[in-house]
């Protein structure tokens, strides 16, 4: 149930019915199955917009433009008969107090179905059979003078009074229900077993979870993949520049430093060359680098001769051992060892082992895919079932025959009656027979004698159809009594696989914490923060091996730092053995800090 504002009826009128900007959506493939308004002023029967329009203008602005049903619709039913069931649903709730208009739409679902549903707005303005201009159609309600003023405002049972939250919440229910019976029954009607259910999963003790709305195409499939895509590479991206804003703390500062690096090689690269022996552009030093440049390129491509002709001379060996080799087996030839026929795993084994290898979303899809059937519907399948109800539905229509013949036949004496009041009184008084009124006598009470036979008929069909409905339950939930089991077994190692995984998680983010809380430690300990001094508490509770560690690494420079934390980031054991550390060391604080550390 929606609500519509002043200057939304309009568009969102066109858009139900498909006109204007929203047509070339019938022109991609998109169904509009049947439309239909009804209740109109006279002003807007021909044109159901304008009076959508007119909402929109002389509406109040804090007033209620429409209200709107989005109701999804039963795909087993034709579209005639889902139109005849909107229908009736707009007669039973809508009626003649309001104006209307719904338009049926059959898109694709997510599992390439249809997926049919009626947009249903109607105006809280009741109709009250005076003929208003659009103006005074949308004023306030005068209930002195009716005429005068606009259409009463108010739907359904509680027009006039304001709700809570929670009344409004029983009153949607309410319409639920409404729904869901008159659905049913033309489901009923039109020989179908299946059945809505306006209960949650939860409520009916189904232990599967709803499936979520499909959004619109542009976030489906690789739209959807592409968004997921951005979200990660920028969550990376912002990852990298507090980890580089970690490492090197004042970016510019390094940036100033390299320039001025570059700098200084540039200048002592235009000084003139060879005034200093010293310098590395002499010509002296230059001639000593080629020549060793030289050496060093001869001794390189001597080793690469001789290793090539040490291959060479392995190759020719080994092909030589080939070949005796084989003259060996040509003149004596053994037997081939007989190998043991590979152990097959048992299917049942082989399954078991597929589905501990799977992770704990994997179960749950492999649970969701082996989902049983609801006994239900496997009992509405049952050929007993189905023949049973058959049966009542043959013997319905005879019996609606049987009162229509039954009204037709007593209607027929009651118009005789009145035709002929003087031969009636005859009659009654048993001065006179009439043969034609015991002749319409006689046909209402053998129609009322049919109606009583059929009437016993269906109840005896019905309690059969009932004993065979329990015994079809009993047989159903005896079949499926195994693969229930199998379920909750796959429920319990989905459960116990699940607990895993979150303790490896917990695990993995221990150990990949370890170089930050470590460069944490070192810092404090460096700038000799509250509790890390010499005799500080913090200091004192770090064990031996932590405290040249920490020292160690507070004595190196920045680049042994960096290279130190990447080895703790990349060594899984080394990341291991600190995090026991550090572990001790918070554990040795907890129990001596008496709140004295300096």
């Amino acid at each position: 149930m929606k609500v519509g504002k002043k200057g939304k009826a309009a568009p969102h009128a066109a858009y139900i019915v498909r006109e204007g900007q929203y047509a070339k959506r019938l022109e991609r493939g998109e169904k509009l199955e049947a439309t239909e308004a009804g209740n109109m002023p006279a002003w807007a029967k021909a044109q159901p917009q304008q009076f959508w329009r007119a909402a929109d203008v002389f509406e109040r602005v804090n007033g209620t433009a429409y209200r709107e049903m989005e109701i999804a619709l039963p795909r087993e039913l034709e579209p005639t008969q889902r139109a005849e069931l909107v229908r009736a649903f707009v007669r039973q709730e809508i009626g003649e107090h309001h104006a209307y208009q719904w338009a049926i739409h059959t898109p694709n679902a997510a599992d390439g179905g249809e997926q049919p549903h009626v947009h249903l707005m109607f105006s809280e303005r009741q109709c009250d059979g005076i003929d208003r201009d659009p103006d005074q159609y949308f004023k306030r309600y005068n209930a002195k003078a009716p005429e005068k003023g606009g259409a009463r405002k108010g739907y359904g049972p509680s027009a006039g009074k304001t709700l809570t939250a929670a009344e409004r919440a029983t009153e949607l229910k309410a319409l639920r229900e409404r729904w869901e019976v008159l659905c049913n029954e033309h489901l009923k009607m039109a020989g179908h077993g299946q059945r809505i259910d306006m209960r949650s999963n939860a409520e009916r003790g189904i232990k599967l979870a709803p499936e979520r709305k499909q959004l619109p195409s542009e976030w489906r499939g690789r739209g959807k993949a592409k968004v997921i895509e951005l979200r990660a590479a920028r969550k990376d991206a912002f990852n990298a520049h507090r980890e580089l804003a970690n490492v090197v703390p004042n970016v510019k500062a390094e940036i100033i430093s390299l320039e001025a690096e570059r700098q200084k090689r540039a200048q002592a690269a235009q000084k003139p060359q060879g005034s200093d022996p010293r310098s590395r552009y002499h010509p002296e030093n230059i001639a000593a680098r080629k020549a060793q440049e030289q050496a060093a390129e001869q001794q390189a491509q001597a080793d690469l001769a001789q290793k090539q002709a040490q291959r060479t001379q392995r190759i020719e060996a080994e092909k030589a051992a080939v070949e005796v080799k084989r003259t060996v087996q040509a003149h004596s030839p053994t037997p081939q060892p007989v190998r043991p026929p590979v152990a097959r795993l048992d299917p049942a084994e082989a399954e078991k082992q597929r589905l501990s290898r799977m992770t704990s979303a994997e179960l749950a899809e492999e649970i969701c895919r082996r989902q049983l059937p609801s006994v239900d519907s496997l009992i509405e399948q049952d050929r007993q079932v189905m023949a049973s109800m058959a049966k009542r539905r043959e013997l319905h229509k005879q019996q609606e025959a049987a009162k229509a013949f039954v009204r037709k036949a007593e209607q027929a004496v009651d118009a005789w009656r009145e035709k002929h009041p003087l031969k009636v009184k005859m009659h009654d008084a048993g001065m006179f027979r009439s043969a034609e009124l015991l002749q319409l006598e006689q046909q209402a009470e053998q129609g009322q004698q049919t109606l009583k036979t059929l009437q016993a008929k269906s109840r005896a069909v019905s309690e059969k159809d009932e004993q065979l409905r329990r015994q079809a339950r009993s047989c159903v939930i005896m079949a499926q009594s195994d693969d229930r089991e199998e379920l909750e077994k796959l429920e319990q190692l989905r459960q116990e696989k699940a607990r895993q995984e979150r303790a490896a998680a917990v695990a993995r983010r221990e150990l990949e914490a370890v170089p930050k809380d470590f460069r944490s430690m070192a810092a404090s300990r460096e700038a000799k923060a509250f509790g890390w001094s010499d005799r500080g508490g913090k200091w004192q509770a770090t064990p031996e091996p932590l405290k040249q560690l920490i020292d160690s690494y507070n004595a190196s420079p920045k680049e042994v730092r960096v290279a130190v934390l990447a080895r703790l980031t990349t060594d899984k054991a080394s990341s291991q053995q600190l995090r026991k550390l550090l572990d001790t060391q918070k554990a040795n604080y907890r129990e001596n800090d008496q709140g004295m550390s300096r």
